[in-house]
């Protein structure tokens, strides 16, 4: 738990444009916190746009702010790296078996969540937006996924956020204004809750039939017992019956065998 907690801290304390721990830390007007010399680099880019943003939130300033260090987050860094616990980024960087952030300029980090509205995966950094800014708040998150781009549209490059009954596939909205429009058609999230009750029912159903050939089996088995104890109960009476036929006639032999 110490670890995970230092961890936090250590991803909290990172510039999202080097990646590393804050050097010369300062916050901008937004709240968030770079290297000195990575956002005076990032905004040096963008003065012959005569525009500064932020590179996590997008916010614009004008003019162009002033920079101060900012020490108590200096000390923060200090801090956590006199403790030994600043664990190595290496796990948090993006391998090809995983998803990347597309935001990441540099070396890319792992996504921790693809958006289907804006079909961009963020690392755990750039997503903060997405949490902070009411303009994201209805945006639908998912889990990392490297196939964000099936759900864009190859005639109109639109999301298809809708689906056809009646070709069986998903569309854009100009596809259903267009080839599309006089079919059958539902919101894609509307058809995707439909056929996810479909498949309870189903499996609900398979696990009926599954229960009830299982009772059946135990029925089976037991009239096989029956019919089995039933088997050996005649040969014993059978063998008990011989035995006392065998008796018998040892009997009639002998009586025979006096009188003679």
């Amino acid at each position: 738990m110490a670890q995970r907690g230092a961890q936090m801290n250590q991803d909290k304390l990172c510039c999202s444009i080097c990646l590393d721990l804050l050097k010369d830390p300062v916050t901008i007007p937004c709240g968030h916190n770079y290297c000195m010399n990575c956002i005076q680099i990032h905004w040096d880019e963008e003065d012959r746009k005569n525009i500064h943003s932020c590179p996590q939130c997008r916010q614009t300033f004008a003019p162009r702010p002033a920079l101060g260090k900012n020490t108590m987050l200096a000390e923060l860094v200090e801090d956590l790296k006199k403790t030994g616990q600043t664990a190595p980024a290496t796990h948090r960087y993006a391998g090809p078996e995983d998803v990347s952030c597309d935001v990441c300029t540099e070396r890319k980090l792992k996504a921790v969540k693809s958006c289907l509205q804006c079909l961009v995966s963020y690392c755990e950094q750039h997503l903060q937006p997405h949490y902070e800014s009411p303009a994201f708040r209805k945006h639908k998150l998912v889990d990392p996924s490297q196939k964000l781009q099936d759900n864009i549209c190859s005639h109109h490059n639109e999301a298809m956020k809708i689906f056809c009954r009646t070709d069986q596939q998903c569309i854009c909205y100009l596809c259903s204004m267009d080839e599309h429009k006089r079919h059958d058609t539902v919101s894609a999230a509307k058809e995707m809750s439909e056929k996810q009750r479909e498949l309870e029912v189903c499996q609900e159903k398979i696990q009926q039939r599954i229960k009830d050939q299982d009772k059946h089996m135990r029925v089976l088995q037991q009239k096989m017992k029956a019919i089995s104890q039933s088997a050996d109960k005649a040969v014993r009476d059978i063998h008990s019956e011989l035995q006392g036929c065998h008796r018998a006639s040892s009997r009639v032999h002998h009586h025979h065998q006096s009188h003679v």
